[in-house]
């Protein structure tokens, strides 16, 4: 896979909205949320896991037809999963084997 243009997923992550909430009171604050919710994997992790791919592909740690290998038991492994798929790279996650079967 060609890793001039990235794909079309990888625009969706990040510039997530921010929203005024207006429903409660604050007092003299404005206080406003950030909707990471709307990454593609639905977690704030799909930017880390955005910068994590395109730092290691600058350093030349990841290279065309790479494997990314983390041990995961949540959303880290979800977007690494979503970014370095999308990029054509094989990923490899495992979890601990103290965590639910869930």
């Amino acid at each position: 896979m060609s890793h001039d243009k990235p794909p079309a997923i990888l625009s969706l992550i990040g510039d997530t909205p921010l929203v005024e909430i207006t429903q409660i009171d604050t007092g003299p604050c404005h206080l406003f949320v950030k909707l990471e919710s709307q990454n593609p994997t639905g977690s704030i992790k799909d930017r880390v896991a955005l910068a994590m791919i395109e730092a290691a592909e600058r350093d030349g740690t990841l290279r065309p037809g790479g494997t990314v290998i983390e041990a995961t038991a949540g959303n880290t492994g979800l977007g690494l999963a979503l970014v370095a798929g999308a990029k054509g790279y094989r990923v490899l996650l495992v979890i601990p084997d103290k965590m639910s079967q869930e």
